[in-house]
């Protein structure tokens, strides 16, 4: 017995007219299995028992024993008297030894005809060939949806990354390290909430239709609700219903979900993305940090391994304690500015055009340290580092730091250059909140369609009492990026964004 190890030439058809003979040849074929009574899309279940990983992953466990598998026909060598094939499940692939003495004459000319692509069940011995491939010796095949178009080649056929975005399918069945990402992916959201479970956060869920887009600093989507003749907007965060909670005794709040920001798309956004928001009552932002460090590092550890990863490249330690730096304090160590130093808006503005930082508007002091960390810290942030005490302007929910009223008791976090959280000390003086609303307003009268609105009903919440607390929110996408190496957040995103072809 002698396996063909060699990778099938699964090419794409050429022309037009090719791609059109094939699918005259596999609707054909399907109309012949229909006719004899044996259509393939009649059938309502296959009670397979194993899956692929399982056989390859424990060997000693499976072998000699019968199996019934089921997935997709991937390959096809050798069609005389035996054959073998590639079926590949949703864990892994596994070769099939197929001949004629085991099935029969007729279900192996069946058997022949099968295309690339198809999906079948199988049942048969577990055994190695003289190669030493896990192999399955094949006793029945069962033919359980025919596949009318034929599969891209992996090297040829979907290098294209639009395609592969927009053909999430295709993209999932020819590239296995694409769906290895996707259930790495499924495993850190998991981890995250066991780890959120076990500190007894209760985990809910909060409206995605709002009258008021809240909570974030974003451009929202705007939509219609028909029977009440209203504007509503998709939700750009949920903090503010979730600090309701906090209000109404709930303690240990938090939400895993899709937020939607009418924004740019680049590597890093796309407008549909996941974010997770916690708020905890009775800590602050120091605990917040605690939480967010901790949480990182010991989900890298629970689903790769490790808290030392590579990403695109770069060793990233991701060990508590890390980094922590004050905005003034990075301002001053990357760009050479002591914000403690500068009195007042006119000589920021002066220290601005000095350095070449381009201001847009009227910003005033706190708003251009702002500018100056986006422009000269941000990149140099590659190791896990929070940036703590941000500037009040640009902070209008946070808590302001005693003794140090123009700054608030917020952090975010970076690495590699990037921002993966946010975290506060929740404002809870409704009298400052309000005020901060109106000033926010008066920003968006003035034309900032990100600057929030105002949120008569959450200054109620917050007069009728919200005690000391902690909130903390952190893109998912983002992080799994960083933990499974993808370059582009669509990498992440089984369906993300795409604009229509013409």
């Amino acid at each position: 017995m002698k396996d063909n190890q060699e990778n099938p030439v699964m090419t794409e058809p050429e022309t037009e007219q090719d791609l059109n003979e094939i699918l005259r040849i596999r609707r054909a074929k399907l109309a012949e299995l229909q006719e004899s009574g044996k259509d393939p899309f009649q059938i309502v279940r296959f009670d397979n028992d194993t899956a692929v990983s399982a056989i390859t992953g424990d060997y000693a466990a499976y072998e000699g024993k019968r199996v019934c598998l089921a997935g997709r026909m991937m390959s096809k060598r050798g069609m005389g008297k035996s054959s073998f094939c590639d079926l590949q499940d949703r864990d892994g692939r596994i070769q099939l030894y197929v001949r004629i003495n085991e099935l029969g004459e007729e279900a192996y000319e069946a058997f022949k005809k099968l295309d690339l692509g198809d999906l079948i069940g199988i049942t048969g011995e577990v055994f190695k060939t003289r190669m030493g491939e896990i192999s399955v010796k094949t006793d029945s095949v069962t033919l359980l949806s025919k596949s009318l178009r034929p599969l891209p080649e992996k090297f040829h056929g979907l290098k294209d990354q639009d395609t592969r975005y927009r053909q999430r399918y295709l993209d999932l069945i020819v590239n296995p390290e694409v769906r290895r990402t996707f259930i790495v992916r499924s495993r850190i959201i998991a981890a995250i909430r066991r780890f959120l479970d076990a500190r007894d956060f209760l985990e809910v869920d909060t409206p995605i239709l709002n009258t008021i887009a809240g909570g974030a600093t974003a451009r929202p989507f705007v939509t219609h609700h028909n029977t009440l003749d209203l504007d509503m907007y998709m939700r750009i965060a949920p903090e503010l219903f979730l600090k309701r909670l906090i209000v109404g005794g709930m303690e240990r709040v938090y939400e895993i979900g899709r937020m939607f920001r009418n924004e740019g798309m680049s590597i890093k956004h796309n407008p549909e993305f996941t974010m997770m928001e916690l708020y905890q009552a009775y800590t602050d932002y120091h605990g917040m940090m605690e939480i967010a460090e901790t949480m990182i590092s010991s989900v890298a550890q629970e689903v790769l391994g490790t808290m030392k990863i590579s990403y695109q490249g770069t060793e990233i330690d991701l060990t508590p304690p890390w980094n922590r730096l004050t905005m003034t304090e990075a301002v001053k160590r990357f760009a050479g500015v002591d914000f403690d130093e500068i009195q007042d808006t006119a000589a920021a503005v002066a220290v601005a055009r000095e350095k070449g930082v381009h201001l847009k508007g009227n910003p005033v002091k706190g708003e251009i340290l702002n500018l100056f960390f986006e422009e000269f810290v941000e990149e140099n942030l590659i190791q896990p580092t929070f940036i703590l005490d941000y500037p009040v302007e640009v902070s209008p929910l946070t808590k302001r730091k005693p003794g140090k009223p123009e700054l608030v008791e917020r952090f975010e976090f970076f690495i590699t250059s990037r921002e993966f959280g946010n975290a506060y000390s929740e404002l809870n003086d409704p009298l400052d909140q309000k005020e901060r609303f109106l000033a926010q307003v008066k920003k968006r009268e003035a034309g900032d369609e990100e600057a929030n609105m105002m949120d008569d009903d959450y200054v109620t919440a917050l007069e009728h009492g919200l005690p000391p607390t902690g909130g903390l929110g952190i893109g998912i996408d983002r992080l799994i990026m960083l933990l499974t190496d993808s370059y582009s957040i669509r990498d992440v995103l089984l369906f993300p964004t795409m604009k229509p072809r013409e």
